[in-house]
């Protein structure tokens, strides 16, 4: 049988990760050992972070709903009950955007939410 020689193989990998390691600072984009762990820690974050923006877009757009939507005389989760009630499909990333872009749009909706809601249910005073 014929013997098989690896170097061309492990100078690719190591060349691999060294170009990965790219704009890495000191040792991490120089060194193969160190390089290595480095990348396969980014891989890993990346990954992970990839996840987490989901939430973090989410917590932003709550936020701003909420803000807008006390600026109108309305809680966010009486807000959302609602729209719910009035049967208006708007998702949270659309209400953020109209209530940064287009105010005037969100007031029209949170008056329909307005009117949605049942009027004996003891709300909190919503300071304008």
């Amino acid at each position: 049988m014929a013997r098989v020689k690896r170097a061309v193989n492990a100078h690719k990998k190591r060349r691999v990760i060294l170009e990965r390691a790219a704009g890495y600072r000191g040792q991490r984009s120089r060194l193969y050992r160190k390089a290595k762990e480095q990348v396969t820690h980014s891989l890993v974050y990346s990954y992970r972070d990839r996840r987490a923006r989901k939430g973090d877009f989410r917590r932003l757009w709550i936020q701003r709903i909420n803000a807008a939507s006390r600026s109108n005389g309305l809680t966010y989760n009486r807000l959302i009950q609602g729209l719910a009630l009035a049967g208006i499909g708007v998702d949270r990333r659309i209400l953020a955007d109209l209530a940064v872009n287009e105010p005037a749009t969100f007031a029209a909706l949170v008056e329909s939410a307005k009117s949605a809601l049942p009027a004996n249910t003891s709300a909190p005073k919503v300071s304008a």
